[in-house]
């Protein structure tokens, strides 16, 4: 029912935020933005608000890929809280609920999360897409919520045209993440349900993500102003 209610709102949601197009490549930070790759632990890749949205390199998308993937500890933590998640919720019942079936449900979960960053990575790659989120050069609250919100469904496209494109491949990812680790759980759930409930997962969690990545810098400027008054 929820991804019904996205999709039949997401032609609403895209031309509402149609507006908001890619920032034209300046002499300035454009090197540099590239060169760095910022990924945070929590929200993962991102482009801060002035940065121009320019191509990356295949280079460049490796480097973001491991940092993504391996080198940054957000993966980490995403596996280690799904996997409480679904200890306490005991979650494949078949592999118990002690240390071994925690083992299992935290390699079980990893395994999908590699898989599906790995996935979107190089569907991403193939097609040219954008993988970094783009915060938005709006002012207000509601307009920076809807572009959280569209930004999980929609991505630019690549070379010369930067065009607004479906976020297919991050999608496409969740599914085959989920059908490949239906392979190996012991349930007798349907591949192609897993894959399903992988998509309504990204649904969900992609527009928290977003919307993490977007007024992040407002809640660090809201503690450290805080702590300030605080001294």
């Amino acid at each position: 029912m929820a991804a019904r209610v996205s999709i039949l709102a997401l032609p609403f949601l895209v031309h509402s935020c149609i507006g908001q197009e890619p920032a034209e490549a300046s002499a300035t930070p454009a090197t540099s933005v590239n060169s760095t790759l910022p990924v945070n632990w929590i929200y993962g890749a991102y482009l801060p608000k002035d940065a121009p949205v320019q191509p990356l390199t295949g280079n460049e998308r490796f480097k973001l890929y491991i940092r993504q993937t391996y080198t940054t500890p957000g993966i980490y933590v995403k596996t280690a809280l799904f996997s409480i998640h679904d200890q306490v919720n005991e979650t494949e019942p078949d592999w118990g609920d002690g240390a071994s079936g925690f083992g299992k449900r935290l390699g079980s979960l990893h395994a999908r999360n590699i898989i599906q960053n790995s996935l979107a990575s190089l569907g991403n790659a193939a097609v040219g897409f954008e993988p970094r989120y783009d915060r938005c050069r709006c002012e207000g609250a509601w307009p920076r919520i809807r572009h959280a919100v569209v930004r999980n469904f929609i991505t630019y496209g690549g070379g010369d045209d930067r065009g607004i494109r479906p976020q297919i491949m991050s999608y496409a990812a969740a599914f085959g993440a989920g059908v490949t680790v239906a392979s190996w759980e012991p349930d007798d759930t349907s591949v192609l349900i897993k894959g399903y409930q992988g998509v309504v997962t990204q649904a969900w969690v992609g527009v928290i993500v977003d919307a993490l990545a977007e007024f992040a810098p407002d809640i660090k400027r809201m503690f450290h102003k805080k702590k300030a008054d605080d001294s």
